[in-house]
């Protein structure tokens, strides 16, 4: 491949990943016409449209989606082995951007990578909250942190966190006022606050098991939202049942803010992982942050400084 082929490649992927010509050229550091002008002659060369354009949005062909979830992984992989090399006798610096739910950054998260920041003053975090199912190749994440039982094939698990519950709780006055569920079942009679998740697009159905055998309920009620920890405030304020993880719920089952129901339904699965692709190029920074995470990084060991 022709050096300006590869050139070219890079400013494509720069304006397909931004859905923007400016932006792009802002990220490059060149001039939007010269990124205008890059574009233009490479889909010359291609034969082929890459990019639509209108006066207020940037979208990608067939052609340029194929072309970028094809080359913007290869890029990746270039950029990755180059800053590796130059980290050879330097200490550990760099970016490292993450994708968690709110829950998961500042309850698992920010604890182990608090003493990083401080240990490594040249390694940056980026952490970024989102309870979507974030595409991390796609918008340039190092890693992202999913619950267990939901992380595809081709990208590599390490665990950060114990088994995990989910567990249906609800307050002691919406208990006394509208009564115990004893079975699944009965929550269809009962004020249940609701989760939406963006990747699911309809409401999140509640969990069971029993006798090994997982099973759903879709229930109904006053609440719709799309955060745990918004629908923990309503359910302590007696708004109705709710279905979270027992991590979210252990203070205030602790406290007897919030009762369990419903608890022999209930099974453990697989906690918060940390994930990331298995081509990933590790840089030292990205290594130290894993170890981190996993509790196997010595803070003590000046050996990685």
């Amino acid at each position: 491949m022709k050096a300006d082929n590869l050139s070219d490649l890079v400013v494509f992927v720069a304006v397909a990943r931004e859905r923007n010509f400016t932006r792009a050229a802002a990220h490059l550091g060149v001039s939007p016409s010269a990124v205008s002008q890059t574009i233009r002659g490479l889909e010359e060369r291609l034969g082929v449209r890459l990019l639509t354009r209108t006066t207020r949005s940037v979208t990608r062909t067939e052609a340029g989606e194929r072309l970028l979830h094809e080359v913007a992984p290869l890029l990746d992989q270039i950029e990755g082995h180059l800053g590796a090399l130059t980290e050879f006798g330097q200490q550990p610096s760099g970016t490292v951007r993450i994708t968690a739910d709110e829950f998961a950054a500042r309850h698992v998260l920010w604890p182990k990578l608090q003493p990083v920041i401080e240990a490594y003053p040249d390694i940056t975090i980026e952490l970024m909250t989102d309870y979507g199912l974030t595409d991390i190749v796609a918008e340039r994440f190092d890693a992202g942190v999913r619950l267990g039982g939901i992380i595809d094939a081709d990208m590599v698990a390490v665990p950060i966190g114990p088994a995990m519950r989910m567990v249906t709780v609800a307050s002691p006055a919406y208990l006394k006022r509208y009564g115990v569920p004893l079975r699944p079942e009965e929550l269809m009679t009962h004020r249940c606050i609701n989760l939406r998740l963006p990747t699911h697009g309809g409401l999140y159905p509640w969990e069971f098991t029993s006798d090994g055998n997982e099973f759903r309920v879709r229930v109904q009620g006053p609440l719709i939202m799309n955060s745990s920890l918004q629908i923990l405030d309503a359910c302590l304020a007696g708004a109705g049942l709710a279905q979270v993880t027992d991590v979210h719920a252990l203070a205030y089952m602790r406290s007897g803010a919030l009762v369990e129901v419903l608890e022999q339904w209930s099974e453990s699965f697989p906690g918060y992982h940390l994930y990331y692709p298995t081509r990933r190029q590790q840089t030292a920074a990205f290594k130290i942050v894993v170890d981190a995470l996993r509790g196997d990084l010595d803070l003590h060991d000046t050996s990685r400084r």
